[in-house]
C-alpha cells in the first residue's frame, strides 16, 4: 500500500521501509533521481523514455512496444481505425513500415461495434446519402494513382510506402519500375507489399530487374486479380511458373509485353491464352523460347479480341504467319521484325488467309521472307490497310512494290528505309498506283534511287499527297523534284534531308507548284540551296508556314530578313550551319509580327555578342533557344541573357545554359510543364 505517501508530515522519513519498488528500474517514476518527487503510476504512454536510470547510471532502453513481437504489433495494425493511422505509423521505422505493408485489405479488422453501425446507418438514412466524412478511408479506390520508379529509387522500402501511402488515397493503378545496378533492388519483399497493399494495380511494368523472379510475380497474381496491363522487359529469372500464376489470378489481362526473358516460352504463353481470352495487345520480342506453338494458342484464342500484335526476333516459322492470316480477324496493327525462319511461303499463305480484312497498320523489318509475290498477297487480303512501313526487306524490288501499292487500295501512308532495290521507276509507280487516298510518302536511305534521266509520260497528278518525305537518298535530284512538282500540287509538308544532290533548280518548281500552302519545310542537309529558295518560301508560303529547317543550307542574312518580312506564323526556326550575321538576328528582332518560340543558331560562327540585344528582344516569345558551337558569343553575353530573360515572367520559362571549350556556348529554355 501506499497510503504512507500522503501522511508523510515532513520530518519522518519519505519511506521508512526503503525504496518503493523492489526493482531499481522502477525509479524512472521519479522526475529526477535524487529528489523525493514523485509521480504515481496512475497513468503510463505506453512508449517510455529510451533511457532509465539504475545503478548510479544510465542505461539505454528499448520503447516498451518495441518488445512486443511482431506477431502482436501485426494484430495492432490491422486493428487501427482508418488507412491515415496505419501511414502514419508506416513512418515510425522501416521494421513498422513492413508491418503495415503486408496487411491485406480483408486482413483489416472492423472496430466498429453494432450499436455505432446502427447509429451511423441513422444518421445516413437523415442526411440522404453519404459524405467523403462518412466514408471510411480504407475503401477500396479505383487505382486512378500512378506511381514510377527508376534507378536508384527502385527498392523494396520504397514499394511498401507506395503500397501503404496509397492505399488511402484512392488506390494504386499503375506501377513503373525500371531497375539498376544498385545495391539495393526490388525483390518479392517489395512486390509482397503492393500484392497485400494494392489489389486495385492495373497496370504493371517492370524493366531490367534480374532480382525479380517467379516468388515476386506470383505475389502479385495472387493479390492484383484487377491487373489488365503486364510489361516484362528483361527480367531474365521470370519464368513460365510466373506466367501460369497470371493466367491463373489475372483472367481480365488485356495487354501483354514479354521482352528479353529468356526463361519464357511455349507453356507460359499456353496458359495466359487459356485463362485470358480478352487479350487486345500482344507484343513478344527476344524470347528464344517462345515458339509455334505459344504464339499461335495466344492468337487463335483471341481471334475476335486481340486487335495489336508485335513480334520481334522470335523462332516462329510459316506456321505462326498462317494462323495470324486464319484467326487475327480483329487485328488492326501487325509488327513483323527479325523473323528469320519466316520464308515467302509464310507471308504468302498469311495474306490469303482472308483473317486479315481490319488490318489497318502492317510493319515488316528485316524479314527475308518479304519477298514480291508475299506483299503481293499481304495487300490484296487486307482491303482496309492504310499504312505501310517496310524497312530492311533486301529482296523487294520495284515491281513488287507496284503490284504492293495497286492492290493496297485504301492505302494512306506508304514508308520505305533501307529498301536498296527499289529504284525511282519504283518511287514513282508506288506514288501513281497508290489511289486517290494516299496522303503521306517517305523514303529513306534507300540507296538504289537514281535521278530520272528522261522525264515521265504525262501522268495524272496525285491530288489527296500531303506530305513527302525523301531522307538521305543520295541519287534524287533535279529531275525527280521537277516531276514531283507536277504530281503532287497539293503537298502541305515537304521534307528534303541529305540530298545534295539537289539544287534551287529542283526545288524552285517544286515550291511553285505546291497550291495549298506549306506548313513545315525540312531542307537540312541539303547544301546546294541559296537564299532564292528561302525567299520563295518566304513569298509563296509564309502565309501558312510553322516550321521552317535549314540546317546546313547556304544560306545568308539575305534569307532572314524575308522570313521576318513574311512569316508571321512562323514558331520553329532552325538556321544552324548557315551563313548568317548579327545583322540577320538583327532582322528577325526588328520585325514584331514574328512570333517565334524555337529558334536554332547552333554552329553560326559569325553570330557574336552584338546579337545579345535581338536575342533578348526575341526571348519574350521564345521557348527553346540553342546557342551551341557559336564560338564568337562569350560566356559573359550568355549570363546576361540568362538575367534578361528571367525577366520575363508571363513566358513560364526554366532557363539552363553551359559552357565548354570545345563545344562552344550553348543556352537552352524549357517551358514549364
Amino acid at each position: 500500500s501506499h497510503s504512507s505517501l500522503y501522511w508523510f508530515a515532513g520530518s519522518d522519513d519519505f519511506c521508512p521501509v526503503g525504496s518503493i519498488y523492489p526493482n531499481l528500474k522502477e525509479s524512472s517514476l521519479f522526475l529526477y533521481p535524487n529528489q523525493d518527487v514523485y509521480f504515481p503510476p496512475c497513468k503510463r504512454y505506453h512508449i517510455s523514455a529510451p533511457f532509465v536510470f539504475a545503478g548510479g547510471k544510465f542505461e539505454q532502453k528499448k520503447p516498451s512496444i518495441e518488445v512486443l513481437p511482431d506477431e502482436c504489433l501485426f494484430e495492432i495494425f490491422r486493428r487501427l481505425p482508418g488507412g491515415q493511422e496505419r501511414s502514419t505509423c508506416a513512418c515510425v521505422s522501416k521494421r513498422w513500415l513492413t508491418l503495415v505493408s503486408n496487411i491485406r485489405r480483408d486482413e483489416i479488422s472492423d472496430n466498429k461495434t453494432p450499436q455505432a453501425s446502427d447509429l451511423e446507418h441513422e444518421n445516413t438514412n437523415k442526411k440522404g446519402g453519404v459524405s467523403a466524412e462518412d466514408v471510411d478511408s480504407d475503401v477500396e479506390g479505383d487505382g486512378y494513382l500512378s506511381r514510377s520508379l527508376d534507378g536508384k529509387k527502385a527498392t523494396d522500402i520504397r514499394l511498401a510506402s507506395i503500397a501503404v501511402g496509397t492505399a488511402s488515397r484512392g488506390g494504386l493503378g499503375k506501377l513503373f519500375i525500371r531497375g539498376s545496378k544498385s545495391r539495393h533492388v526490388v525483390t518479392t519483399v517489395g512486390l509482397r507489399a503492393i500484392s497485400r497493399g494494392c489489389p486495385s494495380l492495373r497496370v504493371l511494368s517492370l524493366w531490367n530487374l534480374s532480382s525479380v523472379g517467379d516468388e515476386g510475380l506470383c505475389e502479385i497474381a495472387n493479390g492484383c486479380h484487377q491487373l489488365e496491363k503486364l510489361d516484362l522487359c528483361h527480367c531474365p529469372s521470370i519464368t513460365d511458373k510466373s506466367l501460369l500464376a497470371v493466367a491463373k489470378g489475372c483472367p481480365n489481362l488485356t495487354d501483354l509485353t514479354i521482352e528479353g526473358c529468356a526463361n519464357i516460352g511455349n507453356e507460359g504463353l499456353q496458359a495466359i491464352a487459356c485463362s485470358c481470352p480478352n487479350l487486345k495487345s500482344v507484343s513478344i520480342k527476344d524470347c528464344p523460347l517462345a515458339g509455334d506453338q505459344g504464339v499461335a494458342s495466344l492468337l487463335s484464342s483471341a481471334s475476335y479480341s486481340l486487335t495489336k500484335v508485335k513480334l520481334q526476333a522470335l523462332n516462329i516459322t510459316d506456321v505462326s504467319l498462317a494462323v495470324i492470316g486464319h484467326y487475327g480477324k480483329a487485328v488492326t496493327d501487325l509488327s513483323l521484325t527479325s523473323l528469320p525462319n519466316v520464308s515467302e511461303k509464310g507471308f504468302w499463305v498469311m495474306g490469303n488467309g482472308h483473317g486479315l480484312q481490319k488490318l489497318k497498320s502492317f510493319t515488316v523489318t528485316s524479314c527475308c521472307g518479304a519477298t514480291d509475290s508475299g506483299l503481293e498477297a499481304v495487300g490484296k487480303g487486307c482491303p482496309n490497310l492504310k499504312q505501310l512501313c517496310l524497312s530492311k526487306c533486301p529482296f523487294l524490288s520495284d515491281k513488287g512494290l507496284s503490284s504492293l501499292a495497286k492492290a493496297a487500295g485504301s492505302l494512306e501512308c506508304l514508308q520505305l528505309e533501307e529498301c536498296h532495290r527499289i529504284s525511282q521507276f519504283g518511287f514513282f509507280c508506288s506514288l501513281i498506283n497508290c489511289g486517290a487516298k494516299l496522303k503521306v510518302i517517305s523514303f529513306a536511305n534507300c540507296l538504289g534511287i537514281k535521278d530520272l534521266n528522261s522525264g515521265l509520260p504525262p501522268l495524272s497528278p496525285c491530288e489527296s499527297l500531303r506530305s513527302l518525305s525523301i531522307h538521305n537518298c543520295p541519287g534524287f535530284g533535279d529531275a525527280s523534284l521537277f516531276a514531283l512538282g507536277k504530281l503532287c500540287p497539293q503537298l502541305q509538308h515537304v521534307e528534303l534531308c541529305g540530298l545534295h544532290g539537289i539544287t534551287d533548280a529542283g526545288v524552285l518548281p517544286l515550291l511553285e507548284s505546291c497550291e495549298a500552302g506549306l506548313l513545315k519545310v525540312n531542307l537540312s542537309g541539303c547544301v546546294n540551296l541559296s537564299d532564292k529558295v528561302v525567299q520563295t518560301i518566304s513569298n509563296l508560303h509564309g502565309w501558312t508556314l510553322e516550321l521552317l529547317n535549314l540546317d546546313g543550307c547556304k544560306i545568308s542574312d539575305a534569307s532572314l530578313v524575308a522570313i521576318a518580312e513574311n512569316c508571321q506564323l512562323l514558331t520553329d526556326l532552325d538556321i544552324s550551319k548557315c551563313t548568317i550575321t548579327d545583322s540577320g538576328i538583327a532582322a528577325l528582332a526588328h520585325f514584331n509580327p514574328i512570333n517565334l518560340q524555337i529558334l536554332s543558331v547552333s554552329g553560326c560562327s559569325m553570330v557574336s555578342d552584338k546579337s545579345l540585344p535581338s536575342l533578348g528582344k526575341l526571348g519574350e516569345t521564345l521557348l527553346g533557344l540553342n546557342l551551341q558551337q557559336c564560338k564568337a558569343i562569350s560566356s559573359r553575353a550568355v549570363e546576361l541573357l540568362t538575367e534578361q530573360l528571367w525577366r520575363f515572367p508571363s513566358s513560364g520559362m526554366i532557363c539552363y545554359y553551359f559552357l565548354s571549350l570545345k563545344m562552344g556556348v550553348g543556352f537552352f529554355m524549357a517551358e514549364f510543364p
